[in-house]
């Protein structure tokens, strides 16, 4: 795991001055890859590229990087692991008879002599891994970038103009590019409006104008010549999950559970390899339990396992995750954390996070991950599961209530939403409170008014979106602010034939989980030098998990049937059946009490007028109303919070 960063410039690079300018570029991806450093350029090509790295496979200076082909055509900075490049060799070596001498141990210089055989594109698909890289063909001055196909690692790029040149910068994070003298780096109004939305920014935008998401599965050509950067898809999920052609089809239950064993038992034992400490993180939940289950099912030591616990137990599920280890036998480790711990970590959100990202969760992601560091330097982790596997609960909701809602006139529908919104949040939580004595849920009210805003959903596309949306008229909040197309906008048309769950999943998986929760736990580990691994994203087990007819993923309203069963073959039943939780941590009553000075100081009214970007009557509004308590505007709140604290850590 790295990080690696470059520019390609319509002029020459200054040799006085462009040596210094990588540098500075890559050092500030230092979290990215403490181990070592290193760059490249050609100053008559106006290419130069640096690179971060964290030392997985061969440690040894053999696998620094940026690292050249032994034909010397190619030149690689490559972030990521590709976890079948040992079979890969063995083709290789195939392919020159057995003659093939290697230097390194490294899955770079696999990939490498692969361009060097089948090409760039063939060799991409030929691997299992996660990877963004940027390779710099000599012969025919043409860069390509390329990223793995479920986004686990994050690739930008873009064209800027400077008054003396044009420049096309390419990296690991953003933070590289404002490193550059010449980037100018004006905010994308639209894509502002998208994070209020969503809580990040969906791809291709990034909060930049001009600059973007490479989009999971995508291969990306540009030269000075063809200054246009051509895109072009070497894998989709989308092709997979509509062509029913290729629906499995199993004799009885128990064949099913046993493939997805078998795929889900290589996927992990390929990403156990390291040359360095590894470990899992443990929630106790059904995803997380099933991938250290099968780690510890491989391994003839003691899996080390982490979890983080909340002293509020209306948060806490590091017991069931203690019970988890306790049986399987785990080196089980876990920290203990209170509001003062999760509030030292919310001033460094806007360095982790180097565009807006408002999902909360993150807090606790990066503690996680910097107890987990302590010991090991690679995770494996459990996500994936639920957009594979039909695990949120939105998911259980829709197919409760969506056949009934669907049928009903819309006319009655627009008005029982009404009805819901005019009542507070406040108020419901009352009476949710004087009434439940064994409370489920916490912000009811805010549940209740989702919900109500749902209610008048016409289609599955609009439902889907108002379930995932945290504000709902964005475009209100930013001046001049019209909220960008997205990929979601194009995927949700092309997925139409799809049943309705099938359908979100997919979705979700094409959007959610790249642009939210992969992004989420990279810069979590990454901020502390930690390589995440996702057994559940080998693409393999998600093109499994696409061809799967539904009634294995949900039955009886019971979400992620074929994981359960496979679970429970190596875990009780009674150790995981519970509802659904998370990493939720109480951000409503924390901007009541302890971040209250810090939020009004980002919500300073002249502060935020003088910006000229947000409505800052309406923000203000929201912030009185949930000071007051007559409403809980807590993940709108977050969200404008995020983005002023962002705003501000970049302009120092």
């Amino acid at each position: 795991m790295c990080g690696f960063t470059g520019y390609l410039t319509s002029g020459q690079l200054d040799q006085s001055n462009s040596p210094k300018i990588i540098r500075e570029m890559t050092n500030s991806l230092y979290h990215r890859g403490p181990d070592s450093e290193g760059f490249w350029s050609d100053s008559s090509d106006g290419i130069s590229l640096g690179f971060r790295r964290l030392a997985i496979l061969d440690t040894s200076s053999n696998g620094n990087q940026p690292m050249q082909s032994s034909n010397g055509q190619y030149v690689l900075v490559f972030n990521g692991e590709i976890y079948n490049h040992l079979d890969l060799r063995k083709e290789i070596e195939a392919f020159y008879s057995g003659k093939k001498l290697w230097f390194s141990g490294s899955d770079t210089e696999t990939i490498l002599s692969g361009f060097e055989i089948w090409g760039i594109r063939e060799t991409i698909k030929k691997c299992i891994g996660m990877f963004g890289f940027a390779v710099w063909c000599k012969k025919t001055k043409v860069l390509t970038l390329g990223r793995d196909r479920l986004g686990e690692k994050p690739l930008y790029y873009g064209w800027q103009d400077s008054n003396q040149e044009k420049l096309f910068f390419f990296g690991s994070e953003l933070k590289s590019f404002k490193k550059h003298p010449q980037f100018t780096g004006e905010i994308d109004r639209g894509a502002l409006c998208s994070f209020i939305r969503y809580s990040y920014i969906p791809a291709p935008s990034s909060i930049y104008e001009g600059i973007f998401k490479l989009l999971p599965g995508n291969i990306l050509e540009v030269s000075l010549h063809k200054p246009k950067p051509i895109i072009s898809k070497y894998w989709t999920a989308e092709d997979i999950a509509i062509n029913t052609e290729n629906k499995l089809n199993f004799r009885n239950d128990q064949e099913a559970a046993d493939s997805l064993e078998t795929m889900l038992m290589k996927s992990v034992n390929q990403q156990m390899i390291a040359d360095v400490p590894i470990g899992a993180f443990l929630s106790g939940g059904i995803d997380s339990s099933l991938i250290v289950s099968l780690m510890q099912f491989q391994s003839d030591q003691k899996v080390q396992t982490f979890t983080i616990g909340f002293n509020d137990d209306a948060y806490n599920e590091a017991n069931h995750a203690k019970a988890v280890a306790k049986y399987l036998n785990t080196d089980h480790a876990e920290l203990y954390i209170d509001s003062n711990n999760l509030l030292e970590v919310v001033p460094k959100l806007s360095k982790l996070y180097d565009e807006p990202f408002g999902d909360s969760s993150q807090i606790p992601t990066y503690l996680i991950s910097k107890f987990a560091k302590e010991n090991v330097t690679v995770a494996l982790s459990g996500d994936g599961g639920d957009e594979l596997f039909c695990g949120y609960n939105r998911y259980q909701i829709t197919n409760q209530y969506w056949p009934m809602l669907k049928a009903t006139p819309s006319s009655l529908k627009n008005f029982i939403s009404r009805s819901i919104l005019n009542i507070s949040t406040s108020k419901l939580d009352t009476v949710y409170n004087f009434f439940v004595k064994n409370q489920r849920y916490s912000n009811f009210g805010e549940k209740i008014h989702k919900g109500g805003r749902v209610l008048s959903s016409n289609d599955i596309s609009s439902l889907y979106r108002r379930l995932i949306s945290i504000y709902y008229d964005p475009n209100s909040i930013v001046h001049k602010g019209v909220e960008s197309n997205t990929f979601l906008d194009e995927s949700s048309n092309n997925l139409k034939e799809l049943d309705d769950l099938s359908l979100m999943m997919t979705l979700d998986l094409l959007t959610y989980l790249p642009d939210d929760i992969l992004t989420k736990v990279d810069r979590a580990s990454m901020g502390v030098s930690l390589e995440t691994r996702v057994p559940f994203l080998n693409h393999e087990v998600v093109e499994f998990a696409l061809k799967l007819p539904l009634k294995y993923k949900l039955r009886d309203n019971q979400t992620k049937w074929l994981a359960r069963k496979v679970l429970y073959k190596f875990v009780p039943k009674d150790l995981i059946e519970r509802p659904k939780s998370g990493f939720a941590i109480p951000i409503g009553i924390w901007l009541k009490s302890s971040l209250k000075d810090w939020a009004e100081d980002l919500l300073d009214e002249k502060t935020m007028r003088n910006q000229g970007l947000l409505n800052v009557d309406k923000i203000r509004e929201r912030w009185s109303q949930h000071i007051s308590g007559t409403h809980n505007w807590e993940h709108f709140l977050w969200n404008i919070l995020m983005f002023q604290s962002w705003l501000k850590e970049s302009n120092e």
